[in-house]
């Protein structure tokens, strides 16, 4: 896999991350010098996983589809290399932890973990001893977003770890869905796309320019089953309470400090400080609180961020537990390799069951850090 010259971290920030981490900080370190994974998800309300496979691979994309109950996960290995037609490979993968290191890339099956006791079958890639991997062919820079695919809206540019929320949550056709915080649109469409275009999706954000990107999105992917809102999250919430109108699921991709993008972004490096990290903090919890008050009776609400901070993660569900007596943290399996919660940062102590959320680190996945936490009011 190609690397990259990182941007240099703050000393703060690395220090968490080995209080985090410990004696895998070197392992997440290396990360940083790596592109995650190419990744897509097939827009099912456009084409089938089968037909967009057939229409990629004849443009000499190598693709490949980890699991098979969400075979609109697709993978970009690379592409076909030149005139002799050779294959060429992205080093992959780590989508489990029993992986043979001798497997070579079409030759080895495995199943993988569950999510939420619906089994998903899949395969593992580990190349790592393929004889084409010193002939790699990627993708060109921006070659995934302006194909004809990916214009027609037949394809989101989706990194793995952004479509567990969707997948976690979960909703059926005919409920009633509030994405909290929507821009640009991944998720969105990704719970349109579940939804079958059926019952209503209200897609909120602050900001114009966000909204503005959101309905390009919707529009490239042929979502209708969404009102678009431009609110203050906190606001809206308090809104709609005093009207009664509650959701059957909730989802709050919340704004945070990005430190799991640092693999795809670096400059997110730069940006980083720790008053930033205590600030979205509070914002967050104030978001979910007011989220909290719209949700139906057994209604399920998934809280992700893309970042590794316990302030911005654990310490937001454990606001909650200790606020609401009503709402509990439901167990999740993902199909990749993550470790469960923490109930100790610092000085702090949080509740065990926040044990239930999950952390997705980098350096284990080839995707960027995520943060994920299901809820369920009582």
């Amino acid at each position: 896999m190609p690397q990259k010259k990182p941007f240099p971290l703050k000393p703060l920030f690395i220090e968490r991350m080995k209080s985090l981490l410990g004696k895998d900080f070197d392992n997440y370190l290396g990360s940083l010098n790596q592109q995650p994974l190419k990744s897509i998800r097939c827009n099912t309300l456009k084409i089938s996983p089968k037909e967009l496979k057939t229409r990629l691979e004849d443009k000499g994309w190598i693709i490949k589809q980890p699991f098979k109950d969400f075979l609109e996960i697709m993978i970009i290995e690379g592409k076909k290399a030149d005139e002799n037609n050779e294959l060429v490979n992205n080093k992959t993968n780590h989508f489990k932890d029993e992986i043979d290191s001798t497997t070579k890339l079409d030759n080895r099956l495995n199943e993988v973990l569950t999510i939420n006791n619906n089994k998903i079958n899949g395969f593992i890639v580990n190349n790592q001893n393929n004889d084409n991997n010193n002939k790699l062919n990627n993708l060109s820079p921006g070659e995934l977003g302006n194909s004809l695919e990916h214009l027609l809206g037949y394809y989101y540019v989706q990194d793995i770890a952004s479509m567990l929320p969707p997948i976690i949550l979960s909703p059926k056709p005919n409920e009633i869905v509030l994405d909290l915080c929507a821009s640009p649109g991944s998720k969105t469409t990704q719970l349109g796309a579940k939804m079958q275009n059926k019952g209503l999706i209200i897609a909120n954000d602050a900001k114009l320019g966000r909204l503005k990107i959101l309905s390009a999105n919707l529009e490239r992917c042929g979502v209708s089953n969404t009102i678009i809102t431009k609110h203050d999250g906190i606001a809206l919430c308090k809104r709609l309470e005093k009207t009664n109108f509650r959701f059957d699921k909730i989802l709050i991709d919340a704004p945070c400090s990005g430190e799991g993008t640092i693999c795809s972004a670096p400059k997110t490096s730069l940006m980083w400080n720790i008053k930033t990290v205590f600030n979205l903090s509070r914002l967050q919890k104030a978001l979910i609180a007011s989220a909290i008050s719209i949700l139906k009776p057994n209604g399920e609400l998934v809280y992700s961020t893309c970042t590794h901070a316990p302030e911005e993660n654990e310490e937001v569900i454990d606001f909650v537990l200790k606020n609401f007596s009503n709402i509990k943290v439901e167990k999740i399996n993902l199909p990749i390799r993550h470790d469960m919660g923490i109930t100790l940062w610092q000085d702090k102590t949080y509740k065990k069951e926040v044990e239930k959320t999950c952390r997705i680190y980098p350096h284990k996945t080839q995707t960027e850090g995520f943060f994920i936490a299901k809820l369920k009011r009582h």
